[in-house]
């Protein structure tokens, strides 16, 4: 996530001391799946509720991420299940909620790898998306 992301992740969600597991925070989000059942039928849809900005912050920071290779992997595996590209957007979503909660709650900063052959204060991609 950039700084612009970050800042509006910060605004929306208040501080993580809110959210003691990441799938709350998933759910705050409107990012984690609801289960409907009725008699012996069951099945699990997408949250229609949630904050709308917070899944934006986590959409946005999905899609962006698609330049990076582990996150493009985890995105080429989706959709190699079958999944649209929204669907496996959403999962990419989900799974950075879980980085990112796991990244705050013990308060370890995240190395990335830098990309190679990027000239220096050339744009990249990554940057955009900041």
């Amino acid at each position: 996530m950039g700084a612009t992301l970050t800042a509006e992740f910060l605004a929306e969600a208040g501080g993580i001391a809110r959210f003691p597991t990441a799938d709350r925070l998933a759910a705050a989000a409107g990012l984690a799946p609801v289960l409907k059942q009725s008699g012996r039928s069951r099945h699990l849809r997408r949250a229609q509720g949630g904050n709308k900005a917070l899944r934006r912050v986590f959409y946005q920071s999905a899609f962006c991420s698609l330049s990076h290779p582990t996150s493009r992997a985890y995105y080429q595996r989706k959709r190699a299940e079958g999944n649209r590209h929204e669907q496996a957007l959403i999962a990419l979503a989900r799974r950075r909620v879980d980085v990112l909660h796991a990244i705050l709650r013990t308060r370890t900063p995240v190395d990335p790898p830098t990309p190679t052959g990027a000239a220096p204060g050339r744009l990249t991609e990554a940057s955009r998306c900041a």
